[in-house]
């Protein structure tokens, strides 16, 4: 459930900003929490403690392997070594970043959650299907677009993200972008699915939760194994997605100038001091 991995900010804060929204977390995360449930006072004291903690676990713990991870990332555009694989490994990286956070923190959301009342267990799923709604609806709404229209946004939502990280694009880097455009597989209507699935398999535990004595055990394995709940079709259509990603990076980084790859180095580089900064 997206509500109870609110952590998430702590991976994501990487603007200008990021060190005064990390070094205030706890107003970020309460704001966002509010948005699904109202804990009380009780609930509240006790996910401070946790939130400290996991704080604290993060910084010990987490901001080295960012570290490492950015200084790699600039040894390789510096050498000349960011292919395919080198890639493909780094988004892999990535995503192992998230799965720590989230197992470190589930069975310590699942304790608090065992506390829920009936009401904050029913405001917490009408919140979320509200979501799945308004996602459901901004994607109707993009398929009134025609194919060409949704490739053409396609192409613009991956050339600004590179552009942001490298400068103005070539026309050879544009066409590669538009090459790899088309080959993406559009999964928001099985992700979509997937976050109906999960939910209702959280909502399930809930309703059973003062006759099942595993009822933790149980939230825990939900939270810590969500591709249970992801299709193949999902699965499958994410993993080919993952490799178009790698290879058009790749590609892209193939083709920079001095310029863009200065620029590029500057960028990596800014991001090692945000992590830093977050230490102390």
């Amino acid at each position: 459930m997206r509500s109870m991995f609110i952590l998430v900010f702590v991976f994501l804060l990487t603007s200008c900003s990021s060190k005064l929204a990390y070094n205030n977390i706890d107003w970020w995360v309460y704001w966002y929490i509010d948005d699904y449930i109202e804990l009380n006072n009780d609930q509240e004291e006790e996910f401070d403690s946790y939130l400290q903690n996991w704080l604290r676990w993060h910084k010990k713990s987490e901001l080295s392997r960012y570290k490492d991870q950015l200084v790699k990332i600039k040894s390789q555009v510096e050498n000349g070594s960011l292919n395919f694989n080198a890639v493909y490994n780094h988004l892999e990286l990535g995503r192992a970043h998230w799965e720590r956070v989230r197992d470190e923190i589930s069975p310590e959301l699942a304790s608090i959650a065992k506390t829920l009342d009936d009401e904050q267990v029913v405001t917490l799923f009408a919140a979320l299907e509200k979501d799945n709604k308004e996602e459901e609806e901004e994607r109707e709404e993009a398929l009134e677009k025609s194919e060409t229209e949704r490739l053409n946004d396609r192409k613009e939502r991956i050339e600004n993200a590179i552009s942001e990280r490298i400068g103005k694009l070539s026309d050879e880097q544009k066409q590669i972008v538009s090459t790899y455009a088309e080959q993406f597989i559009p999964t928001g209507e099985e992700w979509l699915k997937y976050r109906r699935d999960i939910q209702n398999a959280a909502r399930k535990l809930f309703v059973t939760r003062e006759l099942n004595s595993n009822f933790e055990e149980d939230l825990i394995t939900l939270m810590q194994n969500p591709d249970n709940y992801r299709s193949e079709v999902y699965k499958q259509s994410s993993a080919h997605n993952m490799t178009v990603s790698a290879t058009l990076v790749a590609e892209i980084y193939s083709t920079l100038s001095t310029k863009q790859k200065e620029t590029l180095i500057e960028n990596i580089n800014e991001f090692i001091e945000t992590v830093e900064s977050f230490k102390r």
